[in-house]
């Protein structure tokens, strides 16, 4: 080779090794710009394009009772998708190791065999628009169903979880644990009861859990992060005795059906604590079909529902009385079967009588004597009057703060008319739920001294700490006296007033009022129907439970004789079921008359 052909050679070589260490060069700066410089935007646009975000809910929590019994609870149901542009045969392998196809036509009757569609019916939906990468095969399956189709191993089926409210005692309590409903914002929150109550207890914090897909969509096994942990939300423990609660709406279904009448209610509270041990309202919801029960029915009567409560209000007039040293429990009075004051409003008894009733202040409340505790009422100032009932929490919502509570009709004293300021005395002119009447008598049956009342006992967290523990301070509204002497006036009514053949429980001794007041035509004054009511305490010589019933429009019976048998029914129930011991000593022999 010549000197001129080999400094050409070496040119060329010398070219290509620069060109081939420029394109080196050039894909180092390239990969040192990918993998460096720009690696962090890189790395988030390919995270974005490949990952996905899914919600694990933070289950929202329980209702029990106070037995831990559970009222309402939530659980996963799962939806099954499909992407129908992928639905093709498949390979199944068995425990053996044999392979065979599986077609989508097979695919749909093992499906429908455990969702109870028909096989067409999902063959169908897998087929209705093959060019679609989404289909709803089932919806709100239960986890025992979700697990037998996730076990087929049909590779284009896919799968998410909803979290959905249920209620596994139905209706029992269904008017105080309340429903679920939804937000401004569409959000699932409590819209009733003690779901509405204790939402921010009950409320669960959603998590999030970050995947890798493939290009089909699919997520790439093992890719899974959880990125933020789901927290439960708290359980609301209630007062009410599940228990008691059935039995007592059981009880209470069936007088008012039998008697004819539009509603009723019962109240069961603790004498010594003031919690409710049962709510009972009928009509009542049960909230796994609110669709069954009309909007006005969704509520609790007890609590929402005001009444003129008659004359089982003449225990609170008694004791405030008492309380004021303005009579005893002997005190007597003449009372005719009209009374009219020196202001010229009047009242009448309920049954005629041509002389006047010679009656001492128990003899008045056992024989329900409109005109002699009107007589006995007006001892007291209307200032005086009007301040004991607010002591004792008339006009004022009770401290449960139930959603829709009505605080009951309890005017300004200075509105009061001469009329209001008689009938007052004796459960009239005035309003109040059957939750506050029940209050009124444990007052009375705990020394005069009213405990707030309590549904809820407090909210307990996951890590079992529990908190929203309601205030228990009592409030000493009449002296202990005057509290035990209106007791003991009470307890004539059981053992010798017109109903007391319905109040006996053996063993017991039982103190009780009885009460029957017309009830509002709608335009503003009283109509035809009666709202008749019982509200008592046993046992009478050391009071544990108050039972009150009410029940509005009677037709066959229109006095306290409706609502007697299941005070009787529920009390013998209470105090069986407690254990209470029976009464130990007799009760003390008020004379009545004179």
């Amino acid at each position: 080779m010549n000197a001129t052909a080999s400094r050409s050679t070496r040119r060329r070589a010398t070219v290509a090794v620069f060109a081939v260490v420029a394109v080196v060069a050039v894909f180092v700066v390239r990969l040192v710009t990918i993998q460096v410089v720009q690696a962090d935007t890189l790395n988030a646009a390919s995270f974005d394009k490949l990952s996905a975000e899914t919600t694990t809910y933070g289950l929202r929590g329980d209702i029990v009772d106070n037995d831990g019994t559970v009222l309402a609870t939530t659980v996963l149901r799962y939806d099954v998708t499909a992407s129908p542009k992928s639905v093709t045969d498949f390979d199944r392998t068995d425990d053996e190791g044999a392979t065979t196809t599986v077609t989508p036509t097979q695919a749909a009757g093992e499906i429908a065999a455990i969702t109870g569609q028909t096989a067409d019916q999902v063959y169908g939906i897998l087929t209705a628009d093959p060019s679609s990468n989404f289909a709803y095969v089932v919806r709100g399956i239960d986890v025992d169903a979700f697990r037998s189709i996730r076990d087929l191993g049909i590779p284009w089926l896919y799968y998410s979880s909803n979290p959905v409210r249920t209620y596994p005692n139905g209706a029992v309590a269904g008017s105080v644990v309340g429903f679920m409903g939804e937000d401004e914002a569409g959000e699932a929150t409590g819209s009733a009861g003690v779901e509405q109550i204790e939402n921010q207890c009950l409320t669960g914090t959603d998590g999030v859990q970050t995947y890798e897909r493939g290009a089909d969509g699919v997520a790439i096994p093992g890719s899974t992060v959880t990125t933020t942990e789901a927290e439960p939300g708290g359980t609301a423990m209630l007062t009410i005795d599940s228990d008691l609660q059935w039995f007592s709406q059981q009880a209470l279904a069936a007088r008012v059906q039998e008697t004819g009448a539009a509603w009723g209610t019962v109240v069961v509270q603790e004498v010594k604590t003031g919690k409710l041990l049962a709510v009972a309202d009928y009509p009542s919801v049960d909230p796994n079909n609110l669709d069954a029960t009309p909007t006005e029915d969704r509520g609790s009567i007890a609590f929402q529902a005001p009444f003129e409560p008659g004359s089982t209000f003449k225990a609170l007039t008694a004791a405030s009385v008492l309380d004021a040293g303005l009579a005893n429990v002997g005190t007597q009075v003449e009372a005719p079967y009209i009374f009219t004051d020196p202001n010229g409003a009047s009242t009448r008894d309920s049954e005629f009588h041509v002389d006047p009733l010679r009656l001492t202040f128990a003899g008045v409340i056992q024989e329900s004597s409109n005109t002699g505790t009107a007589m006995l009422g007006e001892l007291l100032s209307p200032q005086q009057r009007f301040d004991y009932m607010t002591k004792f929490h008339i006009g004022s919502s009770s401290e449960v703060g139930f959603p829709g509570e009505s605080g009951g009709i309890l005017h300004p004293v200075d509105e009061w008319d001469d009329q209001t300021n008689l009938t007052t005395t004796f459960g009239q002119g005035l309003a109040t739920t059957a939750v506050q009447m029940a209050s009124v008598y444990q007052a009375l049956g705990n020394g005069g001294v009213r405990l707030p009342v309590q549904l809820v006992s407090g909210c307990k967290q996951a890590d079992g700490t529990v908190t929203q523990v309601p205030d228990t301070t009592g409030e000493q509204v009449v002296s202990p006296q005057a509290a035990t002497d209106t007791i003991n006036m009470l307890e004539t009514v059981a053992t010798g007033g017109y109903a007391s053949a319905d109040l006996q429980i053996p063993g017991y001794r039982v103190a009780a009022k009885t009460g029957t007041a017309q009830m509002s035509d709608g335009s503003g004054a009283y109509g035809d129907s009666y709202i008749t009511s019982l509200a008592g305490l046993a046992p009478a010589d050391d009071p544990q439970y108050v039972v009150s019933v009410t029940i509005a429009k009677p037709v066959t019976i229109e006095n306290g004789l409706a609502a007697a048998p299941v005070f009787q029914k529920i009390m013998s129930q209470v105090l069986k079921e407690h254990r209470v011991l029976p009464s130990g000593v007799p009760g003390p022999d008020l004379p009545t008359t004179y």
